[in-house]
């Protein structure tokens, strides 16, 4: 957005402050300019010229030599433009100036044999507009040698400043200087409006009805008659043309220019051709077309928010009037519109009909609804000052529920932890108050304040922080000498799932990254689908509810060139409603962290050492066997088989932990996969990785290697069939010394021959000293002593 200096020193002072210090701070503070044009050093050299006699060039028809005095000296020029004559004050350029345009140094020049000592210039050459068709023809009160930057009041200082889109306060002169009033600790004074109102009464002549109250909460409007509808004068014309704006006329000009300096969009409508001069602000209720300003017919989609009179529409809202209202010449009466559009609602529209103006622009991000108002007042002032109008008595201003302005508590003691550094309190409450924050409640640790409403963006005190350390100066952060970094351990939030991928990529995976937005039937697969309330398009209107429905997508789109054996793997977040109605809180929805194996296509090529293997459920079963392997989460998690009862599944198992479900996977169904035009098996298995973070792994420790060698030995029982091993198991622990380091069972064996409802069970024994090798006659003492103990209480009879 371009920024004038001389317009913002409408509202502050600046002068005595240099121009690169204002770029800089202003940069600095979050509003970073692009680009300066500096008219003043542009236009230095350029003085008023007054051509005193004009001749035909003697070698060429098209080109006059004329006689230039430029106040000190009567100079030679060559000049080609039609429009050149004698007693004209015009643009003169000597020797040595730099040409705006092209940005080249004049030099003295023989044209056609003839010398020339300067140039007479036009709008084009001076960069002032496209005209190059003559020059430019100035006054004839100004005086020659008159330097143009006073003369024209080429002195002013443009700003092409970067705004970011959660700052539209900052799309405006008055929000600029606002915040360059903070940085400098000066006053911001904005005018005063001076209505003088001559005609009849607003309500008898004009009325407003708004329907769409949640797309429109306000909506302000003046009227102001008899206008004489013409050029706009030169200061007016001059501030749109230095932002780069084309002046039409005293209305429409004085509309943008209020836009440009307060940041509320305007319209103005024709009031004879509001039928009923009623104003009627209401959504289409299906896709219907208009004719805007541009004379371009519009297919206009369902839910666009219309400006009606009693008849038809007359605007699109926020984005662009009707032909069939607009000012024209003839026009007498005019309404001026000042609204508060949701932002939403204008965005969605304007998307979607691909149509941007500077209004649209503005409602898009946010407008401030506390304005409308005052815009719509200094609107019906300056039209009524240059159209001679009369304005009529009172105002219409439509606002059914006022927005409440937000309050945010202010900790002195979290800005000094935030920032690391201290800053006056005093400092503090000067900054706030110099960006429009009011004090509700002041105590010694605290403060609550109450935000401007054109400050959408500051929602939490964070936020307030940030406003604070940004006016206050990055420049003044104080310099550290010294940096203490505690040697505590640190948690490396991202360890687990680059781990995760790490292992996913051994396994022969390749990952796959895919859009989190589906459309409604994609979303609707699984889960409880949650919609977004400003959609692109309806292909990404909700959030995907599991991974699944998004690598169906890709393997779909894979299959569909050739791509048929596929391994694929993603890490992404998940979000599922937990309400049947709309979302009200953060506890009506939950956003988890997920992982997805999928499988389709062969496992194994034909090869001469290989057969040809397809992918089915067992090769996924064993992919996530060896996964879980790499994490120590095999012998952990508990498996459930099913066979049936998901729709999303033909059959499928189930991993948990404590009874909550990690994750689910299997064979996927056919209907589905018919719905993603897939024509082969494909198998899968999704992990909850929150799930999973919360299952707690044994810490991989040294275990130094043994430095005497271990004694092996071994006994078969046989035991009553009720006995069971994990019991025995547990005896022989107990019962045994401290030199038996593991029992386990290898054998188990049923039969008639060794008898009656009995079974024999062989057990495998360890036996070692850390410190010292074991003799056979300990261990053989050892275990001896246990083979009487079993037999005893387990009533078993050792095998030979």
């Amino acid at each position: 957005m371009k920024i004038s200096l001389n317009w913002i020193n409408d509202f502050i002072d600046l002068s005595g402050i240099p121009v690169d210090e204002i770029v800089h701070k202003l940069t600095m503070s979050g509003l970073e300019v692009e680009d300066v044009i500096d008219e003043r050093k542009i236009y230095k050299d350029f003085v008023v010229g007054f051509v005193k006699e004009k001749k035909k060039h003697p070698n060429a028809d098209k080109l006059s030599v004329c006689t230039v005095w430029d106040g000190k000296h009567e100079l030679q020029v060559i000049c080609g433009a039609p429009n050149v004559e004698v007693n004209q004050k015009i643009v003169f350029a000597s020797i040595g100036t730099i040409i705006a345009q092209g940005q080249f140094k004049l030099s003295k020049a023989k044209i056609r044999g003839v010398e020339s000592f300067g140039m007479i210039c036009s709008e084009a050459e001076l960069e002032l507009s496209d005209n190059h068709e003559g020059i430019m023809v100035l006054n004839d009160e100004l005086k020659p040698g008159e330097k143009i930057t006073s003369a024209l009041g080429l002195n002013d200082v443009i700003l092409e400043v970067a705004i970011t889109p959660n700052r539209p306060d900052a799309l405006s002169h008055i929000g600029v200087a606002r915040d360059l009033a903070a940085i400098f600790n000066i006053p911001l004074t904005v005018p005063a409006i001076k209505i003088e109102e001559t005609a009849g009464k607003i309500s008898d002549i004009a009325s407003v009805e708004i329907i769409d109250v949640e797309n429109c909460p306000r909506y302000s409007a003046m009227v102001v008659q008899e206008v004489e509808i013409k050029d706009s004068p030169e200061w007016l014309s001059s501030r749109l043309k230095k932002i780069g704006l084309r002046p039409i006329n005293n209305v429409v000009d004085v509309t943008n220019y209020i836009m440009y300096e307060t940041g509320q969009p305007l319209h103005a409508f024709d009031l004879v051709n509001l039928e009923g001069n009623k104003i009627i602000v209401r959504s289409t209720d299906e896709e219907s077309k208009f004719v805007t300003l541009d004379s371009k017919e519009r297919v206009l989609p369902k839910n666009s928010l219309l400006i009606c009179d009693a008849v038809r529409p007359v605007a699109i809202a926020g984005i662009m009037g009707g032909e069939n209202s607009e000012v024209t010449s003839t026009t007498k009466d005019i309404l001026i519109e000042s609204a508060y559009f949701y932002h939403s609602s204008i965005r969605r529209t304007s998307k979607s009909l691909g149509l941007t103006t500077e209004s649209s622009y503005r409602f898009e991000r946010g407008t401030d609804p506390s304005n409308t108002l005052y815009a719509a007042q200094k609107a019906a002032q300056l039209i009524a000052e240059l159209s001679s109008g009369k304005i009529a008595e009172g105002f219409i201003d439509v606002y059914p529920n006022p927005i409440k302005q937000n309050e945010i508590k202010l900790r002195y003691s979290r800005i000094t932890k935030l920032l690391g550094y201290e800053i006056p309190q005093e400092k503090i409450s000067e900054i706030l108050f110099s960006l429009g924050c009011e004090i509700k409640h002041s105590g010694q640790n605290e403060v609550l304040l109450l935000i401007p409403t054109f400050r959408p963006d500051i929602e939490r005190e964070v936020d307030l922080i940030e406003e604070i350390a940004r006016i206050y100066g990055y420049d003044s952060i104080p310099t550290i000498e010294t940096i203490s970094v505690p040697l505590d351990i640190k948690h490396d939030e991202s360890y687990f799932v680059d781990n995760i991928k790490n292992i996913a990529s051994g396994l022969g995976f390749y990952e796959m990254i895919n859009n989190p937005l589906q459309s409604e039937s994609v979303a609707s697969i699984t889960g409880n689908k949650i919609k977004i309330l400003n959609p692109q398009s309806q292909d990404m209107a909700y959030l995907r509810t599991s991974l699944i429905p998004g690598a169906l997508q890709t393997i779909a789109r894979n299959i569909s060139v050739g791509e048929k054996d596929l391994y694929l793997f993603e890490v992404g977040n998940v979000f599922n409603k937990h309400v049947t109605d709309e979302i009200e809180s953060f506890d009506d929805f939950s956003e988890n962290q997920n992982l997805l194996f999928i499988i389709t296509g062969r496992a194994a090529k034909k090869s001469w050492l290989t057969e040809e293997t397809q992918s089915d459920f067992y090769i996924l079963k064993g992919i996530i066997h060896s996964f879980l392997i790499k994490i120590s989460l095999d012998n952990v998690l508990i498996d459930s088989y099913y066979n049936d009862g998901k729709s999303l599944f033909d059959y499928y198992f189930v991993k948990s932990y404590n009874k909550r479900v990690v994750g689910t996977g299997g064979k996927v169904n056919k209907n589905v996969l018919k719905f993603f035009d897939i024509n082969q098996d494909v198998f899968c298995f999704e992990f909850n990785l929150d799930e999973l973070k919360q299952i707690p792994i044994d810490e991989k420790r040294y275990k130094e290697l043994l430095k005497y060698p271990k004694v092996f030995r071994d006994f078969a029982f046989i035991f009553d069939r009720e006995a069971k091993h994990n019991e025995v198991i547990e005896f022989i622990k107990r019962e045994g010394s401290k030199l038996l380091k593991s029992v386990r069972l290898f054998d188990l064996f049923e039969s008639e021959t060794i008898g009656t409802n009995k079974k024999s069970m062989a057990f495998a024994l360890e036996y070692y000293d850390v410190n010292r090798t074991l003799t056979e006659e300990e261990v053989d003492k050892e275990f001896t002593k246990l083979i009487t103990a079993v037999t005893k209480s387990f009533n078993a009879k050792l095998r030979g």
